[in-house]
């Protein structure tokens, strides 16, 4: 007798560990799901039981959890409005949750850059941030912040919550994320959610899926977790805790600021690139899923992080080919905004303004704005003189270049010896340029914007800065 009132005790002890409706953080009140779209709803309840959801648009689904207690299904969404609605999910516990909207939903993810909230972070300031905070309050934009974490394993959920955008929330926010939600919605006029899962510091192979890491046999996947919840960030360990649990949660694209940690050894970073977008693609279950890249911005590597001056042009170079190579993705240049002391550049507004012109034109048919400048092509050399053709990346567009009345820099020329000399330049007739240099009498070579910190003064007349380049591969 006394066994079985044990048993009872522990069983009665036992279901509500079981007996309830569980959901991911990112499944809350204030959320914003994808608009005319079939997301994606998961979560967890007693094993081989009935889960019910109904929204407040209409939709409904119902769905048996498996053995394990595991549920999933698909909700058709409709049309982005600023009505408010609700989710009722019915199992052995009920929950409701409320003030969702439709709209559109990004993902912005990578090191510092990234993260940086609008408030500043050190040092390091975000131009206009004040103003930017003053005016913060909007209903209609929606927050997502994910807290760092590292594991071993593929997670299920992430510490984080949706929020209103208002001065509390926008500036402990990421100052891109959020400068780009808000274009967005005053472009597109529909609510805008912003997911925010970056980690300053890190490397872009602690971003990959281990099975995406056995091609490359210079990573090493530690099988050890750091005792300090900050060094968790060897390689797939951040992609476990921070992307894996948002599974295939409807995103309609993925804003990428990530390659300072990488100039140590900037050579395999374009192939890490494919296998980020492939890894990432085949996780949300979406082949042509947008990527927009932000390329690194100017910065005195070489006297503040003792690192050779043309890895951090490797590493441009890296993003500019991957960007030209993947279907579906753009690169933002950052030539002008960058601080050769400051590795943080503080205008990111212009930078998340760049990441909106390329959402707008491909993603919301915003037909006649410029989103990106052309990209070098061919040369040709005519005795000392070497002319530089551009093409175009967006369509038809016509590659006129401008310095926008400033003399153009960062142009140096070689010759067969390989020694690069500091070369004038001028914007010629049909988008093309000319370099010269006196040192140099029979060129060969031609390169811009390859070292670590630069000016960058060479743009199309959208004023969109052209990627720094090389004519060799030296």
């Amino acid at each position: 007798m006394k066994s079985c009132f044990i048993f009872f005790v522990l069983l009665i002890q036992a279901i509500p560990c079981f007996s309830q409706v569980t959901l991911p953080s990112f499944f809350g009140d204030n959320m914003v799901l994808q608009q005319n779209d079939s997301v994606a709803i998961w979560g967890s309840d007693i094993p081989n039981s009935t889960i019910t959801i109904s929204a407040s648009w209409g939709a409904t689904s119902r769905i048996e959890t498996d053995s394990n207690g595991l549920w999933k299904t698909y909700l058709k969404t409709e049309k982005a409005s600023f009505t408010k609605h609700q989710l009722d999910i019915k199992g052995s516990t009920n929950v409701k949750l409320e003030n969702i909207l439709l709209g559109e939903v990004w993902l912005g993810s990578g090191q510092s850059n990234m993260e940086m909230p609008m408030k500043g972070l050190g040092s390091s300031p975000v131009n206009g941030s004040n103003e930017f905070i003053l005016n913060s309050k909007n209903t209609h934009i929606r927050l997502f912040n994910t807290e760092r974490a590292g594991s071993l394993q593929p997670e299920t959920n992430v510490i984080g919550k949706w929020e209103e955008a208002n001065g509390s929330s926008v500036s402990e926010f990421s100052a891109i994320g959020y400068l780009f939600a808000r274009k967005i919605h005053e472009l597109l006029n529909v609510p805008v959610g912003i997911i925010d899962a970056s980690w300053g510091g890190t490397r872009i192979e602690a971003w990959l899926p281990e099975d995406s890491l056995s091609i490359y046999k210079e990573v090493e996947v530690v099988n050890v977790l750091a005792d300090d919840r900050n060094q968790r960030k060897q390689p797939t360990q951040i992609f476990n805790g921070m992307v894996h649990p948002f599974q295939d949660f409807g995103i309609k694209g993925v804003l990428w600021y990530q390659g300072e940690t990488n100039r140590i050894n900037p050579m395999p970073y374009k192939n890490y690139l494919h296998t980020l977008v492939n890894s990432w693609r085949s996780q949300w279950k979406n082949q042509e899923l947008p990527f927009y890249f932000v390329q690194i911005a100017p910065y005195a590597y070489k006297k503040y992080r003792d690192t050779p001056v043309i890895n951090a042009a490797l590493i441009r170079e890296a993003q500019l080919k991957a960007s030209l190579e993947i279907p579906h993705t753009g690169l933002i240049v950052t030539t002008d905004v960058g601080q050769c002391d400051d590795i943080h550049p503080p205008e990111k507004e212009m930078i998340a303004d760049r990441l909106a012109y390329w959402a707008l034109a491909e993603q919301y048919g915003y037909e006649h704005i410029q989103f990106v400048a052309p990209v070098f092509d061919y040369m040709e050399i005519q005795e000392e003189t070497v002319i530089l053709h551009f093409k175009s990346v967006q369509g038809n567009q016509q590659n006129e270049l401008s310095s926008f009345n400033q003399s153009l820099t960062g142009f140096t020329i070689a010759g067969k010896d390989s020694v690069f000399s500091a070369a004038k330049a001028n914007i010629g007739n049909n988008g093309t340029i000319t370099v010269t240099s006196d040192k140099v009498s029979n060129p060969l070579a031609v390169r811009y914007g390859f070292e670590d910190c630069l000016s960058g003064t060479f743009y199309n007349i959208a004023k969109l800065p052209i990627s720094p380049f090389r004519t060799d591969n030296w």
